[in-house]
């Protein structure tokens, strides 16, 4: 038990260390991956769909 202890102080020391990031970057990262995974979903439904003709186009 001592060293589990042990174990959670240290890790707390190690949380006071990290250098949080502020509101305006947290706002602009999640507008970033929200914007990218708009066009990549756009991107992979497009080249599905591309694909899903040419396969009908040759089979049929």
């Amino acid at each position: 038990m001592k060293r589990f202890i042990e174990f959670l102080k240290t890790a707390w020391l190690e949380l006071k260390k990290v250098t949080w990031p502020g509101r305006k970057q947290i706002l602009a990262s999640t507008v970033v991956v929200i914007v990218v995974g708009f066009f990549l979903m756009l991107y992979i439904g497009l080249l599905d769909f591309a694909l899903a003709k040419a396969v009908k186009f040759i089979f049929r």
